[in-house]
Parts: structure tokens; sequence; C-alpha cells
């Protein structure tokens, strides 16, 4: 598969999330993809995804990504991105606060054959906690 095929499945990876439509994940992700950087408790695979959205979107319905930049090569997708959306569901034993967020985040994702095999990822967790109110200590 191309570059340009690989941008096309990580859009496709967007928009899943972004719709809410996360049964689709299987079309862009390969059944035994590793996530370098998982939730607890994360599986791998499509349904590791589908979970995690899954929670997200349970906790803030609105959820949206913006990717704000990308950069790739013939295997690779990396993009940074911005996360809106409000509190309206319990994230982390955070009940719902009704609050905005808003976190910045990066990814990587290796692609065999048009699907995502491996990804590695980081965002603003912290700053998303904080946002939420939560009493945060190291």
């Amino acid at each position: 598969m191309s570059q340009q095929d690989n941008i096309a499945a990580t859009k496709c990876f967007g928009e899943l999330v972004n719709t809410g439509k996360l049964d689709g994940f299987a079309e862009v992700v390969a059944p035994n993809s590793i996530d370098h950087d998982p939730a607890p408790g994360q599986v791998n695979g499509p349904q590791g995804f589908t979970m995690f959205f899954t929670m997200m979107r349970s906790a803030f319905p609105d959820l949206h990504i913006d990717v704000e930049h990308v950069v790739a090569d013939e295997d690779n997708v990396s993009f940074a991105y911005t996360i809106t959306g409000t509190h309206q569901g319990k994230f982390m034993d955070i009940a719902p606060t009704g609050k905005q967020i808003k976190v910045r985040g990066m990814q990587i994702g290796r692609f065999e054959n048009g699907l995502m095999v491996e990804r590695w990822g980081s965002s603003n967790e912290l700053g998303l906690l904080k946002q939420l109110g939560a009493s945060v200590t190291v």
C-alpha cells in the first residue's frame, strides 16, 4: 500500500472516533495490532481501540479529534492533534463536571497493507485531569 493509503486509513480512524462509529476500526487496524502506549486494561487489535474510545465517548460524548499536522513516510503516519469534549460521564472515577476539555497529543502509526499494525502516542493526560479539577499528586 502507498503512503497516501496509510494517510487515508489514519483519517478514517479519526472519523470513526469523531462520529462514534467505533465498530469500523477493523477496517483500518490489523487484528494483531499493538498499542505501545495502551490504556490500563486495553487489549491489542481493533477491539482495544473500540474499548478505549467507547470509554472516552461515554465520558465525553462530544469527543472530537482535530488533526493539526501530519508527517508520513512509506510505512508510518505521524500527527499532532487536539482533543476536545465536554465531561458528561464518569472518567477515571471522576464524576461528570460539565467542563470542557482541550488536550494536545501526538501519535505515530506503522502500517502494513493499509492497516495499522503498531501505534505509539502520548496525550497530555495530566492537563486533562487538571482541567477536570482533579487533585493530582506525584
